[in-house]
């Protein structure tokens, strides 16, 4: 029914910026979470951000406030997440998710769809 697809990875070099986009398939649901989670090789899955699609409310975790900022644009159905002085430990596998997580944002066994995931490499 929901279908994710992540791109604009890449390289970076430290202190750089990069934007990711996640086109979500039809009509997203006005109660779905959309969030952003990431993981490196070696480390579990890892919550970065997300946004409620009804309100526009966001969140984040305290590694990424003030330099990431998600968002959503309703008529192209799209979530962004721009990353702005990114530092090597930022570098990841990043996914686009969608769900119905409640209160359980950060959780990324509360979300029932994934994107492939997109390579997000800073270099030092």
């Amino acid at each position: 029914q929901v279908a994710l697809v992540e791109s604009g990875g890449g390289l970076v070099q430290a202190g750089g910026s990069l934007t990711l986009s996640c086109a979500v398939s039809g009509r997203t649901l006005i109660t779905y979470v959309m969030g952003w989670f990431r993981q490196a090789p070696g480390k579990e899955r890892e919550f970065v951000s997300a946004v409620r699609w009804s309100s526009g409310a966001t969140f984040y975790v305290d590694s990424v406030k003030g330099r990431f900022t998600i968002s959503r644009d309703n008529a192209n159905n799209t979530v962004y997440l721009q990353m702005n002085s990114l530092k090597p430990e930022d570098t990841a596998v990043y996914f686009c998710a969608a769900g119905r997580p409640g209160l359980f944002l950060t959780l990324a066994n509360k979300y029932d769809y994934w994107g492939q995931g997109t390579q997000v490499t800073v270099s030092s």
